[in-house]
């Protein structure tokens, strides 16, 4: 199986700024090839630009300018070129669906913070000094650079990556023939159900509580963006005082994302322990946070309707502050690497069905926290239902599997 570690890196200061260097390098790299595929596709001959002609072009590319782009890693500057190719075959692919294609924009340097060296061995490597005491990556044109490794890594290390975040740098590394680690069988099954109110509800009855990070600093948040909007968003070059708001800003969100991440491995885990199999919605959390169309109002042009945008807005600002995604993807991961099963199910009227009568009704919703079945009279917790009928619905759906 391929496993995926994350690390964070020490750097010295010298090693932080030639960090800072080698993305800027890579960003321009990007930002030249985007303008060679906009040029050459505006030209009269309308011709089209692929990864391998852009690609022959680095040993010319290396040689001109030796003291920046001839620095780093060949094999890093072809990933980012694949990076940018990738962006093209995605706007096209959402062309052809006729969905919102999303042209691929210039990078800033703030916004371009990540480079890959496809190969460990290559540009890289991955515990370059095994001898010593501390861990260490060896980067092409950086040197050897202090890890603060937290865990064993398992596998061979096939791909690595250089992330920054903020004001701190990580390492990213994914394995593969990673073996698995199987969790002693304990014969439970369950299911869960997503919410708000409650992060999430077990078919237990037991609530799981929704920590809300995002509204925990909410206040400091506010404030620290009130201060980075006191500058001009348009500026040729930041101020100390303006990249200081800026810091800030990050930082708390950097915080709440980290916040969030921790949670949700500390609740999967809790969850694979204790259960065989897991059982949830299978959720389309895009399409449920897209926020409403306008209505126009017939009587007066350019005028629209209400359409609840205000309050779906809040909604929708607590869906994603859950993470339910990040969330199911993690508990994927997690119970694949500990033999255990996960199974998605169909969330239409889990929480509208009866679990006595299977009779299905809006009107059986009482109130957001309230199930009153209107053909039988059962009554119990609303979440708690749901979760109950995607256990239901996970039983039929291992019998068909079987």
């Amino acid at each position: 199986m391929i496993r995926g570690y994350k690390f964070l890196l020490r750097p010295t200061k010298g090693q932080a700024a030639a960090l800072t260097d080698m993305l800027r390098d890579h960003c321009s790299l990007y930002n030249g090839a985007l303008q060679e595929r906009r040029d050459a596709y505006r030209h009269a001959s309308k011709t089209s630009i692929k990864y391998g002609d852009q690609s022959a072009q680095l040993k010319e590319i290396r040689a001109f300018d030796p003291e920046r782009q001839g620095r780093w890693s060949f094999s890093s500057q072809q990933a980012t070129l694949r990076r940018l190719d990738k962006a093209f075959q995605a706007f096209f692919r959402r062309i052809k669906a006729g969905q919102t294609p999303g042209y691929p924009r210039f990078k800033g340097a703030g916004h371009f913070d990540t480079v890959t060296f496809p190969k460990d061995g290559d540009g890289c490597r991955w515990d370059s000094t095994p001898h010593g005491r501390q861990t260490r990556v060896r980067l092409q044109g950086i040197g050897h650079i202090r890890v603060h490794q937290h865990r064993p890594v398992r596998g061979r290390v096939k791909t690595i990556s250089v992330k920054r975040e903020g004001t701190r740098w990580y390492v990213a590394l994914s394995c593969d023939e990673a073996p698995a680690e199987p969790l002693p069988p304990t014969g439970a099954i369950v299911g869960i159900d997503m919410g708000v109110a409650h992060f999430l509800t077990t078919s237990d009855g037991e609530h799981v509580a929704n920590p809300r990070f995002l509204r925990a600093m909410a206040d400091e948040l506010a404030e620290a963006q009130r201060h980075l909007a006191a500058f001009p968003k348009r500026t040729r070059q930041r101020t100390k005082r303006h990249r200081a708001a800026a810091r800030k800003v990050a930082k708390v969100h950097a915080k709440i994302r980290r916040q969030r991440v921790d949670f949700h491995h500390k609740t999967d885990r809790a969850l694979i322990c204790d259960h065989d199999v897991i059982a949830h919605e299978r959720l389309n959390t895009a399409g449920m946070t897209k926020s409403p169309a306008p209505k126009p109002d017939p009587d007066n042009d350019g005028t629209f309707l209400a359409n609840g945008a205000a309050a779906k807005a809040g909604l929708n600002r607590s869906i994603l502050d859950a993470g339910w995604t990040q969330f199911l993807g993690i508990l994927a991961n997690k119970a694949e690497s500990a033999g255990r099963l996960v199974v998605p199910v169909d969330a239409r009227n889990t929480s509208r069905t009866c679990p006595e009568c299977r009779h299905v009704a809006k009107g059986n919703r009482a109130t957001q926290a309230k199930f009153q079945c209107t053909a039988c009279g059962y009554t119990a917790n609303a979440d708690h239902v749901g979760a109950m009928n995607v256990l239901n619905r996970a039983g039929l759906v291992l019998c068909d599997v079987a």
